[in-house]
């Protein structure tokens, strides 16, 4: 199996060949998850840590399951759009998409534990709750298009590189743009060079879509010391889709040799790739809460790499029609790979502070160093990952995550929520991603619906094909808006 030819996705400064390096970038994709919660934390900027008695401490902090006196069920579906705005060698492109998922459906048992020399106390271990929870942690779901006129480089010059790097060998990407008269070689005898047979001014188009996400079914347990200590622990098993499309379309002119005489013809290029990933995977979490006053909380937990075994199916293929001229295609042909990833360790911790009967505030601080995300090649005689780790530590670094928000009674039964949150970029230069949220909330009885509107924004660059400090990069702003609806009932 040949080495595969990557058009990078994200930047990445330091690659500059076709490798498996997609792989260092997939590792850290898919280690971004965020803890999966029902739409009132959603609604505080998914701050969870010191909250305690929601359903998102199943996945959250574990400990927070300590706080319920009861037990409870509850569903949060969401509504997610998408829009991505791109600006290539000056031109204006977006794209959109939405999509409808199951963000959490979690369940709480409560188990008191037999009261102390048979009398209600108040002291002691007083419950020790159960919760499973399922919560839709990554999501992949993305839609990326631009175009514009180039007439500084081509795409053909990339597959020039690779071949005045790599040679011709049979099947691979530069031997199938050599065999469609894309590049050719220019010199005598040895003494030669691969160029781009393309006249400058070529129209250029990119077309990305992405499906899938990360998912988390958990099982949790927290316990309830005196109403003032609580401690939990919890089992995570992870499953990862992946999903990509991409293509990259070239229009322009070239001199093809007819024989032995060199004509002009247009010509219409597109490189394909399609990738379907897919992995499971488990990880440990332990969560402490403590109430330092009645009204003050304060809490932490560390949850560990989660480890995965992935299977990997990548396909490419290339096209070309010359006018006047014949028409050409090579592929698509896969490559399989099956490795095993392990994700950073997370620690984060949390206050809130709760104002009697009106409300509360509440803010937490994550940290995930990025550089430890670490590929194993499973023993593939096709594949060494000792390349992508280099890739991951030289150009990803350690990140902060704040998350921040309140919550408010305005009248009986409803609820007001607000929040903001701000995702560190893994990868070393990027920026950051910002976040607005807020809910409302109706609480009747053993009843309760929730809602939550999330506002994100982030921003990356798109490279196609890397020739250098001349490459031509997409910078692509994206903007999702999601809605979040829970249901639950107290039992």
């Amino acid at each position: 199996m040949k080495l595969r030819s990557i058009l990078f996705l994200i930047a990445l400064s330091a690659v500059s060949q076709s490798s498996f390096a997609q792989y260092a970038k997939d590792a850290v994709r898919f280690s971004t998850t965020q803890t999966g919660s029902t739409s009132r934390i959603k609604g505080i900027g998914n701050a969870n840590v010191a909250v305690g008695g929601d359903m998102t401490s199943i996945s959250g902090n574990p400990a927070g399951i300590g706080f319920f006196t009861h037990s409870e069920l509850s569903i949060t579906p969401e509504f997610d759009d998408y829009t991505n705005k791109a600006t290539y060698i000056g031109q204006p492109g977006s794209a959109s998409r939405g999509n409808i998922n199951m963000s959490n459906a979690a369940v709480v048992f409560y188990n008191q534990l037999p009261k102390n020399g048979g009398g209600n106390n108040g002291k002691g271990w007083l419950s020790l709750n159960w919760g499973a929870a399922y919560n839709r942690t990554n999501n992949f779901y993305e839609k990326v298009q631009y175009g514009a006129k180039n007439n500084a480089n081509s795409i053909t010059d990339y597959y020039a590189s690779l071949a005045n790097n790599q040679g011709l060998t049979d099947g691979s990407l530069q031997a199938w743009a050599a065999g469609q008269k894309l590049i050719d070689a220019y010199g005598t005898g040895t003494n030669f060079t691969y160029k781009s047979n393309a006249f400058p001014g070529v129209q250029q188009a990119g077309f990305i879509t992405r499906t899938g996400g990360e998912s988390s079914y958990d099982i949790s347990m927290g316990a309830n010391y005196n109403n003032k200590l609580y401690v939990g622990i919890g089992l995570g098993i992870s499953e990862l889709r992946y999903n990509t499309n991409t293509s990259f379309n070239e229009t322009g002119s070239a001199t093809v040799l007819n024989g032995s005489t060199p004509v002009t013809s247009g010509y219409n290029s597109t490189y394909s790739q399609f990738q379907n990933t897919k992995g499971e995977g488990y990880n440990i979490k332990v969560g402490i809460l403590y109430k330092i006053i009645e009204s003050v909380r304060v809490g932490a937990t560390i949850t560990t790499p989660t480890f995965y075994n992935i299977n990997d199916s990548f396909n490419e293929g290339l096209s070309n029609t010359l006018n006047p001229g014949a028409s050409f295609n090579n592929g698509p042909v896969e490559y399989a790979l099956t490795y095993d990833m392990r994700t950073p360790f997370k620690f984060a911790g949390g206050m809130s502070i709760f104002l009697g009967n009106i409300g509360f505030i509440t803010g937490d601080i994550e940290y995930e160093d990025y550089t430890t995300t670490h590929i194993s090649d499973n023993a593939d005689a096709n594949y060494t990952s000792s390349y992508d780790n280099g890739i991951i530590k030289a150009n990803y670094q350690s990140a902060v995550n704040l998350h921040a928000g309140a919550e408010i009674k305005i009248v009986d039964a409803f609820f007001l929520r607000g929040g903001y949150g701000i995702q560190g970029n893994p990868l070393k230069g990027g920026a950051s991603t910002k976040m607005v949220t807020g809910g409302l909330g109706y609480h009747l009885g053993n009843y309760y619906v929730d809602a939550a509107v999330m506002n994100i924004k982030g921003s990356q660059n798109v490279m196609q094909y890397d020739i250098g400090p001349t490459t031509p990069a997409a910078a692509v702003n994206a903007v999702n808006n999601n809605i979040f609806l829970t249901i639950g009932v107290k039992y």
